[in-house]
């Protein structure tokens, strides 16, 4: 990674903006996570890990789908349509860094 020093200022609630180099080299954006490492008189900023989020209701959901599958209860085929559809879409090489068109909900 590129040296890049930046100057940022602290505001009377002791917050900061990180400069746009910075979360760009960082690859973080709004609603990313930072760490900041206090090692003697400096401080490393770096890209925090996403902590992964337990959900009961989706653990939940996940254990009564993995029962059913290794049981084979509940179980029926796909509509062939669909099938077709999946069969299609996987033989087709993805680009995950492919800007994506048209809008977005998250």
């Amino acid at each position: 990674m590129p040296a890049i020093r930046e100057v940022a200022t602290i505001t009377s609630k002791g917050q900061i903006t990180l400069p746009k180099s910075i979360r760009q080299a960082l690859g973080v954006d709004y609603g990313g996570k930072v760490a900041f490492d206090l090692r003697g008189s400096r401080v490393i900023v770096t890209r925090a890990d996403e902590a992964s989020h337990e959900d009961p209701a989706i653990t939940s959901f996940l254990a009564l789908l993995e029962k059913d599958i290794r049981t084979g209860q509940n179980l029926c085929n796909l509509p062939h349509g669909l099938v077709q559809a999946m069969q299609t879409a996987a033989s087709q090489p993805v680009d995950l860094d492919a800007d994506i068109d048209g809008d977005v909900a998250l």
